[in-house]
């Protein structure tokens, strides 16, 4: 009699955990065909929120509507490099050596979202794509050696960034010449395996327009692509944050998503894309600068998100959306995805 007892609990048990199991499996976040990440550069939370009630962001409105909006909040640097490295690997600046737009490497090989795509699916099944606006915070360059003796003297004059530039390289002796060998760009690496890496586009207008150009090369094509409009961090440094100029290119930053739905709905391709919409970092009130600015957004059509985050959350949440196994990622993203519940320990 005890026996059967105990057979029976036991089947009640393995049922209860299967169907468990199965409301998860069903839970689960699905695999996304294409991910569109947009950046606006320097896009502070509160100004979009301001934007949003005013009407003036109709197209970040309906994919709002459509998915959600969540805080993001930054706790290192509020500059562009450790801005965008953290985006787009998942990591903290330990990880990576990209601590800031004046201390900073390229990115260990492998680390970015585009790398780990490229390796997950091969490099004939997805496209990845990077149309860029800025030149100098987010760049590819290689490593480079120059004749050390005139960035020494400019140091010794008191020059900020020839001293910058002594401190983020190092001196080496040929032939009893000193040279400073100067770290390569953060996405030297990440470059050299993606379809498309260009930067330096600046207006909004020009990286709009590679950016529908490049939806007609890979519309046949799983793809992810990286899409950073600058306007509104140029705006803010020339004009302040409180200025018609920023909220302009917010504006402008609208116009462009708004093109790239139409765009992806003409080419049948919006119902398997995913979008999303972030900033590095903010600007501080009122000011022409972004020293301490860690309040910025994710807007997104993706209807699994479930909670606010940090900037090193957006790159697990894609990774995730791709159906990448997250565990089996070294080193261990410091990330989570928004999708999922996630309480950090207090110690």
């Amino acid at each position: 009699m005890r026996r059967a007892v105990l057979w029976t609990l036991g089947v009640l048990l393995m049922g209860a955990m299967w169907s468990t199991a199965q409301v998860r499996r069903t839970n689960a976040p699905q695999p996304a065909r294409n991910i569109i990440l947009i950046g606006w550069d320097g896009a502070q939370r509160e100004h979009v929120r301001e934007c949003l009630k005013r009407g003036e962001l109709p197209n970040l409105a309906r994919l709002i509507q459509e998915g959600k909006i969540v805080a993001i909040d930054i706790l290192r640097t509020t500059d562009t490099k450790a801005g965008w490295t953290q985006i787009l690997t998942g990591y903290e600046p330990e990880k990576t050596g990209v601590f800031s737009n004046r201390r900073y490497q390229p990115i260990p090989k492998g680390y970015t979202v585009f790398e780990r795509l490229e390796q997950h699916f091969g490099p004939d099944n997805i496209a990845t794509v990077a149309i860029i606006g800025k030149k100098g915070n987010v760049d590819a360059d290689p490593p480079t050696k120059v004749l050390a003796a005139p960035i020494e003297q400019r140091a010794r004059q008191g020059r900020a960034q020839a001293q910058q530039r002594l401190r983020q390289g190092r001196i080496v002796v040929e032939n009893g010449v000193r040279y400073l060998v100067e770290p390569g760009k953060p996405y030297y690496h990440a470059r050299q395996i993606m379809d498309v890496f260009v930067n330096g586009l600046m207006r909004d207008d020009v990286v709009g327009a590679r950016t529908l150009e490049m939806l007609e090369r890979y519309r046949n094509q799983r793809f992810f692509f990286f899409v950073h409009f600058a306007e509104v961090d140029h705006q803010g440094h020339q004009y302040g944050e409180n200025s018609k100029e920023y909220k302009d290119a917010l504006i402008s930053g609208d116009r462009w998503l708004g093109r790239i739905v139409q765009k992806l709905k003409e080419l049948n391709l919006y119902d398997r894309t995913l979008i999303y919409v972030t900033a590095d970092h903010g600007f501080d009130e009122g000011m022409k600068t972004h020293s301490d600015a860690p309040y910025v957004f994710l807007a997104t059509s993706d209807k699994g998100i479930v909670r606010r985050g940090m900037r090193e959350d957006i790159a697990p949440t894609i990774l995730e959306r791709f159906g990448l196994d997250l565990r089996r990622i070294r080193p261990p993203l410091d990330g989570h995805p928004l999708t999922r519940p996630y309480n950090p320990p207090l110690w």
